[in-house]
């Protein structure tokens, strides 16, 4: 009977191999929200759900580094893969073998979220952006070899600015290894500091053909390069990560190269220029100096100079008088507070000062003398009244007017007949003695 029972593990055994050998469910393609998403290092797992089901997904890392976006919470995407059940738990899943967005290019997707990425974190604000150097001696173009990329650029500078020079660093600018290739380049560029500018490009095709130009890797070497970018990717239409982040966009590499370098032939136009004004500037600076020189050799400093200084020993002579006024001042000053200081020690003369001290002294220690002798007299008639007083109240007094007071063997005074037993001991004290007794009989009063 027990054999009719299948354990767990071989249901779930049975079940998995229904949907590893259904061919419906070997390649099955879905559409539907992705929730639960959260980004994780090696492999994705999360859900797919319609307003009515749920489904759990789960995405191999070797899988997942093909996608070309960002899986965002909400987001409503196409994938493709196959149904398989998970054994420790018996759900079953769609393990993804590729994914794209709903209703927009999965490119588009990726270029549009590093768009807003980059541009969150300022990588294209206007302050980032370096200036080109208005006469560059050497300029890097990083683009490939063999397009007309650089032969525009060649021809527009040579027709141009001949005296500068293009050195080519050859890139791969198209296909999956092409963004590395690009990155590669221009840190080779940015490793020699005897470059003025950098031009990247290449020409148009599609946005596939344009990607390597919008991969984060190679926004952010752009960014983070200390010459100069000028980026001609694609036509004027096309706008990459790229042209975003450099310093400065051309809509073609002639464009490119006409930014880079100027006219020779206005530089050597403008220098003759500024030489001719710099000619007539100084002459005529030299004819104002010349003026004034001569204007300053009329004046009277130089004819008659000790006009320079006749204010100057007036003035000294002034200062001179006013010193001599606050001196006299000052003396004057002293002299009456000296006299004031030898008034008032006249008049607070030591010995002055000291015989009334003394007569005070003398006054005082009479008087000290005379309350002395009336508080010993007051405390003398004080001690007598309490004397008389304690008398008065002395046991003694009372004694001699015949009475006593009886006393225990242990010395104790009797006041109760309570307090004695018939045949106890009693002393007897007198005004003049004491004597013993027996108690023979005791009475009580009752009140």
């Amino acid at each position: 009977m027990d054999n009719d029972y299948l354990s767990v593990t071989d249901l779930t055994n049975y079940i998995k191999k229904k949907f590893d050998r259904d061919p419906y469910l070997g390649k099955v393609y879905l559409t539907g929200e992705i929730s639960n998403f959260r980004l994780r290092p090696v492999h994705q797992y999360f859900s797919l759900k319609d307003d009515n089901a749920k489904i759990s997904a789960i995405m191999f890392k070797s899988a997942f580094n093909k996608v070309k976006f960002t899986p965002e919470e909400g987001m409503k995407v196409l994938v493709t893969g196959r149904i398989s059940l998970y054994e420790p738990t018996g759900n079953y899943q769609i393990y993804i073998e590729h994914m794209e967005p709903d209703g927009v290019g999965e490119l588009y997707q990726a270029y549009e979220q590093l768009k807003k990425k980059l541009s969150q974190e300022g990588l294209f604000n206007a302050e980032h952006k370096k200036r080109l150097v208005k006469y560059p001696k050497r300029i890097a173009v990083v683009t490939s070899p063999s397009g007309a990329v650089i032969r525009d650029i060649i021809t527009t500078t040579r027709r141009r600015y001949p005296i500068a020079q293009i050195v080519l660093y050859p890139a791969v600018v198209q296909g999956n290894a092409a963004a590395k290739n690009i990155v590669r380049q221009i840190s080779r560029v940015n490793e020699r500091d005897d470059y003025d500018t950098l031009i990247i490009g290449r020409g148009g095709g599609s946005i596939e053909d344009l990607w390597p130009f919008n991969e984060e890797i190679v926004a952010r070497e752009i960014y983070k390069s200390k010459i100069p970018v000028i980026s001609s990717v694609g036509h004027e239409t096309d706008v990459t990560i790229s042209d975003l982040v450099s310093d400065v966009r051309a809509a073609t590499p002639t464009a490119a190269a006409e930014l880079a370098v100027p006219v020779l032939t206005d530089v050597l136009t403008e220098i003759q220029n500024n030489k001719i004004r710099t000619i007539n500037s100084f002459g005529n600076k030299l004819k104002q100096l010349q003026q004034r020189l001569s204007k300053a050799n009329e004046s009277y400093i130089f004819r008659q100079p000790e006009r320079l200084y006749d204010s100057y020993v007036q003035k000294i002579d002034m200062l001179n008088e006013r010193l001599n006024n606050s001196f006299k001042e000052k003396i004057n000053l002293f002299d009456r507070r000296l006299n004031d200081l030898v008034y008032n020690l006249k008049i607070n003369s030591p010995q002055a000062l000291i015989k009334e001290q003394m007569q005070s002294l003398e006054v005082n220690n009479e008087r000290l003398q005379r309350n002395i002798n009336q508080l010993i007299d007051n405390k003398r008639v004080e001690l007598k009244r309490n004397i008389e007083s304690l008398d008065h109240l002395s046991p003694l007094k009372v004694m001699a007017r015949g009475f006593s007071f009886t006393t225990n063997e242990q010395g104790e005074v009797v006041k109760k007949v309570d307090d004695l037993k018939k045949n106890q001991t009693v002393e007897l004290n007198l005004i003049d003695g004491s004597a013993k007794a027996t108690v023979n009989e005791i009475k009580k009063e009752h009140k």
